[in-house]
């Protein structure tokens, strides 16, 4: 590796919006985020998920085939 040419690698926080903190490493030593997995639907099982069903739904509700 070539000396001189890669940025410092160096301990890290994480701040979310939420107000999480997370400690990693980094080239950077702070971080903003909007969500993490402490506020994220998917993580926190707030996730709403559509179940209008797919193209042959569609179709048979059109056509009213059961």
């Amino acid at each position: 590796m070539k000396e001189g040419i890669h940025p410092k690698y160096q301990p890290a926080k994480i701040i979310c919006a939420c107000g999480n903190v997370l400690e990693t490493n980094s080239t950077k030593s702070e971080l903003k985020v909007d969500v993490c997995s402490k506020c994220h639907p998917f993580w926190t099982g707030n996730l709403k998920h559509n179940t209008t069903g797919g193209r042959a739904d569609k179709f048979k509700k059109k056509y009213g085939i059961e």
